[in-house]
């Protein structure tokens, strides 16, 4: 199944250095930066650098070294940022949307890492 991905989307403009942003963590493969609009006292997204419109696409198009480097940017940004249990921390969520049912609105694969505080129910609404 081809996925058509819009170089415009947010995310690839802070990849191409056209918006700024204060990186968490970096990798040759991965971006992690706070969110503009956080929900909980932490809340950093983690995005590949590559072109990848959503999980699925992700996981079919990117190969598995950067794949790997995704999932540890992301275990390293909890550690960083004091949330994993390993860094003394009492955890954190994962959230993410692929799809339009999910309600994702940036159209580039990524991970909201949030914590800090209590996050609440699994399901919002």
């Amino acid at each position: 199944m081809p996925y058509a991905y819009d170089d415009q989307n947010v995310f690839a403009k802070i990849l191409r250095g056209e918006i700024p942003c204060t990186p968490v963590h970096e990798t040759e493969h991965t971006l992690a930066f706070p969110d503009i609009s956080p929900k909980k006292k932490t809340h950093v997204l983690v995005i590949p650098k590559g072109p990848y419109r959503c999980y699925d696409h992700f996981m079919l198009a990117a190969g598995a070294e950067e794949q790997l480097d995704f999932f540890r940017a992301v275990a390293k940004v909890a550690e960083i940022t004091g949330l994993a249990e390993s860094a003394g921390g009492q955890g954190f969520r994962l959230i993410c949307n692929s799809g339009a049912h999910s309600h994702q609105e940036v159209p580039h694969f990524h991970v909201h890492l949030l914590g800090g505080e209590p996050v609440g129910p699994l399901v919002l609404e």
